[in-house]
């Protein structure tokens, strides 16, 4: 790969989100699979996590911070940093993780039921099938703004039965680091008062990639399910 990302075509840059996060997607496989358990704590499995990512997929940096959030824990927003929990045998967790393959940033989360209660699974189940929503939404006025998109989100999701639980439903993504404006929250985030249209280029003329995020809570019986990927890469 070329040291120099901005050389690279759209199709290339594309496919090396889409690589990237086809990389995050084998990551979780091993997370759910291998280290997801009762017994263990949150910030452990997030140390197992890393160690997991850096030994056996090459990770070497994370472009945001980790985070492993369980049971009463799943109802909070990514800014917040729950004490440590343990994770019980009938919990309903999420993962969320920004790890760089090579130059390129993924964003991923996933959301995972232990037990069997009809509540939680349902919950898990429901975020697909919203953030589909969401997306197929998106994709009929991709010139929208973040804050027409963050509306949809709560929409879709109050639709499923669940309120919408985060304070942005998404943001850019790319080669690291991706594009950011300092001490600006909004205008390159799927929130309200992102009054820009989402596909309009970027301050070096290249397309906008951006992540779709999910974040559903009951709050009366304190869960949360989270998942989110790339919207505007197939």
């Amino acid at each position: 790969m070329a040291s120099n990302t901005t050389d690279h075509s759209e199709e290339e840059r594309a496919a090396y989100l889409l690589d990237a996060q086809q990389k995050a997607i084998q990551l979780f496989e091993e997370i759910g699979r291998d280290l997801i358990r009762p017994g263990i704590s949150e910030k452990a499995l997030s140390d197992q996590i890393h160690e997991l990512g850096t030994k056996r997929h090459g990770v070497r940096t994370h472009w945001h911070k980790r985070v492993v959030r369980s049971g009463p824990n799943t109802l909070l927003p990514y800014a917040e940093n729950p004490p440590d929990r343990i994770i019980q045998s009938d919990d309903i967790l999420f993962v969320d993780l920004g790890p760089v393959f090579e130059a390129w940033e993924a964003d991923f989360g996933r959301t995972f039921v232990l037990g069997d209660d009809p509540v939680k699974i349902k919950l898990r189940d429901s975020l697909q099938p919203v953030w589909d929503t969401v997306k197929a939404r998106y994709q009929k006025k991709p010139d929208m703004t973040g804050d027409d998109l963050y509306k949809i989100a709560c929409e879709v999701g109050k639709e499923a039965g669940w309120e919408f639980g985060g304070a942005i439903a998404g943001h850019l993504v790319g080669s690291f680091p991706h594009e950011r404006i300092p001490n600006d929250k909004i205008s390159l985030y799927i929130t309200p008062g992102s009054k820009g249209s989402m596909n309009q280029l970027d301050s070096k003329g290249k397309e906008r990639h951006w992540i779709l995020e999910i974040h559903l809570v009951d709050r009366s019986r304190q869960i949360g399910g989270f998942m989110e990927q790339l919207l505007t890469v197939d």
